[in-house]
Formats: structure tokens, sequence, C-alpha cells
């Protein structure tokens, strides 16, 4: 037996955002999930204290926005049953009340994320982009005030308890959020009182609440470990529980929650991209009490109302699902419904595995030698954690092993071994897959003339840059990659637009290094056949990108095919683009491997 396509494409992704709400009648949780087979929107869904699950969010509105273009918190429940979101179709705001749904910001350029209801106060706030300028705005009726305008990108708007102070995070170009933020407060009635209070050059603020209207906690990684901790106004900072574990991550979306507050205590996440789990942390003892159960994976989102803790929950067997704690008892209750998952001798177990210092997870096909995958993952500052994926089970039922490789410069193992990427992108990421091939065919576990390597946008560039710049792959799939890092900085969008200043140097101080590693400028070295993909709507990487590669690969008389798809972005939302892409990419093995 093997897992179909179609089987991929209906488990595909899981829930971004949870909350959860006391009401008398018990707990109500709300989360969003992606619907594949409704061309690709993400709905908003409720479950009821007496257990009824029901969407919110009617067919023909998406709760999905663009801020920064990877978008951001897209939705929040209101006091009565209400809700507010962000539409994708105009990017504006709109709140529901009682089946109407009306918009509360005006028609235009705007797009608004990180939504936050601050309490005591009848309005939301939210992250404004327009024109690459960013603010934290109110939205209160139909009106839209700036409360902040610091930095050139700010999120995680948070009103003080005693409502007279207002806390962010920020930072500037060049630094990306997992390079430097700063952890900001001002008087709400003077903006201009601003004062950082964490953070800085070298250290990433990634989330902060309120503790009481004299500090608050955040995430933040001075110790080259994003760990908790409480920082006073005065900028006196106190880590909770010294280890070397990460308790956040890059923040690709704004609105990312690792940890609530409740009561005197933490409801956190922690771990490595090894494994993720959920607890308790004591921030007077540093006692971090273990509740994570069954799941190897609690995905950046954390709520907690009353006595329940709500999360997302995933195991190398059971997808993702919106999953209630007991935080006095530890007992587990799955609020989603479960999706349909293949017999478990279908499904491979992960088994993390460091070959020469790299980190990957292997899934094997069989005890033979035989073809294997290299999985590149995107970013590139991000990771791929082993939880349950039928992409991978796609391959691996067909006879391919998989090795997913968190290279070095991806997240969950401190920034040491994130930084290993700085100025050495196409360099660092190629070695370390290309270790892993070698690696899995001195295990005895791999052929080495069947190795492929794979992967989207950033893993797209590392694929190609593979082929270009190593002899160890008999092909490559590329999903709307980065071939060119010159002009992908030129073109891109602003949140990433100096990016490479750190993957590859500053521009034009370094552009030999540009010109060296460019998979474009490179392409009469590859030598494997190469397979590109890309969606004609993609703000993040232009299709352009793959265009001109393919162009230059038939100019030096290389093997490749394009494939484009119509109505899809930077990444695959779409049942029929899903299932295009897994066969495709499958029918490229068959005939390469």
């Amino acid at each position: 037996m093997s897992i179909e396509a179609i089987d991929v494409a209906r488990t595909d992704g899981g829930p971004l955002w949870v909350s959860a709400v006391s009401t008398p009648e018990g707990l109500e949780a709300w989360w969003d999930e992606p619907r594949p087979h409704e061309g690709g929107r993400r709905c908003v869904v409720r479950r009821t204290p007496d257990g009824r699950v029901e969407d919110v969010l009617p067919l023909g509105w998406n709760a999905r926005n663009r801020v920064i273009e990877y978008g951001g918190r897209s939705w929040l429940p209101l006091p009565g049953g209400g809700l507010v979101f962000t539409n994708w179709a105009d990017q504006r705001v709109y709140r529901m009340t009682g089946g109407e749904i009306t918009p509360i910001t005006p028609e235009g350029t705007a797009r608004y994320a990180d939504l936050y209801l601050p309490p005591g106060r009848d309005e939301i706030w939210a992250v404004r982009e327009d024109h690459d300028e960013r603010d934290i705005v109110a939205l209160d009726g139909t009106d839209v005030t700036t409360i902040v305008k610091a930095q050139h990108f700010v999120m995680n708007p948070r009103l003080s308890p005693d409502g007279t102070m207002v806390a962010w995070i920020g930072w500037d170009h060049p630094n990306m959020p997992w390079d430097g933020t700063e952890l900001c407060v001002a008087f709400l009635d003077d903006p201009s009182s601003r004062t950082v209070i964490a953070g800085g050059p070298g250290e990433a603020v990634v989330q902060a609440e309120w503790r009481d209207s004299g500090s608050l906690y955040a995430v933040t990684d001075p110790t080259g470990w994003w760990n908790l901790h409480v920082v006073g106004l005065d900028g006196d900072t106190r880590n909770l529980a010294p280890l070397p574990v990460e308790f956040g991550d890059a923040v690709w979306k704004l609105g990312n929650t690792w940890f609530a507050v409740w009561g005197d205590k933490l409801v956190t996440l922690y771990g490595t991209a090894d494994g993720r789990r959920l607890g308790v942390l004591d921030p007077e003892t540093g006692e971090l009490s273990d509740l994570g159960g069954r799941a190897s994976w609690w995905s950046s989102s954390v709520a907690v109302a009353g006595a329940t803790a709500v999360g997302v929950a995933a195991s190398p067997y059971e997808p993702s699902r919106v999953t209630a704690v007991d935080l006095a008892g530890g007992a587990h209750t799955a609020l989603s419904a479960a999706k349909p998952v293949p017999a478990r001798e279908l499904v491979p177990v992960p088994e993390p595995t460091v070959i020469e210092g790299v980190h990957t997870h292997l899934y094997r096909a069989g005890d033979a030698p035989g073809p294997w995958l290299v999985f590149v993952h995107g970013g590139p500052t991000s990771s791929r954690p082993p939880v349950l994926d039928l992409e991978i089970a796609y391959f691996t039922t067909r006879g391919y092993g998989v090795a997913q490789v968190n290279y070095g410069g991806s997240t969950g193992y401190g920034r040491a071994y994130r930084e290993r990427l700085r100025h050495q992108w196409g360099v660092v990421d190629v070695q370390d897959c290309a270790k892993v091939a070698r690696g899995l065919v001195e295990m005895g576990l791999a052929d080495a003339s069947r190795i492929a390597v794979r992967g989207g946008s950033a893993g797209g560039w590392t694929t190609v840059a593979a082929l270009a710049h190593t002899d160890v792959f008999a092909g490559g799939v590329a999903h709307y990659a980065i071939t060119d890092p010159e002009s992908w900085a030129a073109e891109t969008h602003d949140f990433e637009s100096r990016y490479l200043d750190g993957l590859v140097g500053p521009l034009p101080e370094t552009r030999e290094r540009y010109t060296q590693r460019s998979p474009l400028l490179n392409a009469s070295r590859v030598n494997a056949p190469c397979l590109m993909m890309h969606g004609l709507e993609d703000a993040i990487v232009d299709v352009g990108q793959a265009e001109r590669f393919v162009a230059e690969l038939d100019r030096h008389g290389k093997e490749w095919a394009l494939l484009t798809f119509p109505g899809e972005q930077h990444g695959w939302r779409r049942e029929e683009t899903i299932v295009a892409v897994l066969e495709a990419e499958l029918d490229f093995y068959e005939e390469n491997l």
C-alpha cells in the first residue's frame, strides 16, 4: 500500500493560532485551520463548552493577511462571542457579530496583523503595514489611531495592567527578528517616552507579556538560547530557567506565542528542533513541570483560560490537533476533529541523528541500500520537527528513504548553530546536505548513485546550489526557489530585502560572493536534472527566478523542467496543486533515480 497525493493534500497544514475563553458554561476554544478543498482559505473554528465544533467564518471569507508577506495573527474572538479578523481578499479588518460581517478599517493599501485586545479598552490593537511603513494602531469603530510609530518593524503590542504603558518589540534593517530586536516601553499618552529595556545587537526578544505594571516576562537569548526572563522597567533582567533549550523560535509570522501567563506561573513551550514540549514554569523557583503528554511537538501558539491550556500538538503518528490540557491534573483532550491517517505501518519512524555535526531526521523506506531524498527546509532560519508528515510518507511508501536535514543555520539548537550560516548561505547549507548524503552511503542505507535533493523557497535555493556546487546528487526538485541572490534581494519584499546582508554579506562590498554562489550564474556547472515548480502569484520569490534559471540551463544543454501554477503564492495551498506537485515530483524521481 502507498500514501496517495490526495491523502497528503487533505491532511496538509494545521492550525496556526489558538484562543481560549472562559464562559459560565465552561471552556470555549477557538482556532483556525487550512481548507485546501476550499481554495486554500483559512477558516476560523470554535468548540463550544458542550463539545460542538462549528465554522465561525463562512465560506468566501479567508482569515489571512500579508503583513511582512508571511502574515501574522489574523483573528481574535471578541467578548460575547463575536470575531474580529483580517480578510485575505482586501486585507481589511472585519468585525463579525451575530452573523453580520462589517469592515472596521478603510479601503486602501494598508494591511493589518498581530491583532490584540487591550484589557479594559473597547478597541482592537494591531500592527498596520502600508507601503513598507509599520506602526501599532488602535481600531475603534471605523477610526484608526496610531499608538506607536518607532522602529521599521514592530510587533507584540501589549498594554500594562494599570493601563498607562504600552510595550512592544521592534527592529530595524539590516537585522532580522532572530538577529537583534528591542523590547520597548512607553507611556501610552507619550509615545516619545520610549525606553529600550531588553534586547539590542546580538540579542533577539521574540515575545513579551506584562508580569505586573513594573516588569514583563520575555523570551530572549542573551545566553545564546531563547530562555524565559523577567525584565524590569529599569532593564534589570533575570533568567527564570537557564537551560540549553529554546522557549521561543524565529519570528516568521507576527503574533506567535510560546508562553502564556497563568496566575503566578507560566505555561510554556520548550525544547529543540528534535522535540518541543509543553510545561508549567514556576518563575520563583525555576521548576519546570512537563505536561506535554505523548505529543512530540507543540506548535507556536498557546493560550490559557481558567486552569486549562490550549495548544496544537502533533506526534510522528498523529497530525496537528488542537488539544486542551488540564493544568492541575495533566489530562489531555483533543478538541479539533481527527484527520484521516494511514495505517501505522505506512508511517515511517523519524530517527533524530547527527551526521558530522549536522542535525537530521531519518525516515527509512527499507533496510537494503536504495534511493534517498534529502529534504531541505525553507527559511533558511527555520527547521523541521519530527512529526507526522504524509508528504514524507508519500515517498517512503514508494521505496524512497527521506533525510530531513536541519543544516547549520537552522533554529532549535541555539544561536551558535544558527550563526553557522552567517555569511555562509550557499556554502554551509549545501555542504551539510552533501555530508548527510555521503553519510547515508557510509551507513549502508543509500545507493550513492540514487540520491536526490529537494526543497522549497530557501530550501529550493540549497537544492539548485547543491546541483551546481557538488557532485553527490542525481537530481533536484526545487519548489518556488531563489536561484540568484542579488536579483532576488533587489526584487523581493521589504521584510527580507536585507536578509542577505547576514546570510551572504552587504552589497556591493561582497558582490563576488553573490556571483560565486549564484546557481543562475553557475548554471553551466549543474550536473544533474532539475525540476522547478513555482506559483504565479508569489510575492516573496518571483517566478522570474525560476524562468531565468531554466533559460540558462537550456542554454548550456542541461536537463530541466518548469511547472507553474496560477493562483498559488509562496507555498502550495490548493488541493489540486498539492496533488499535481507531488505527482510531478514522483515522476521525476522515477525517471532519474
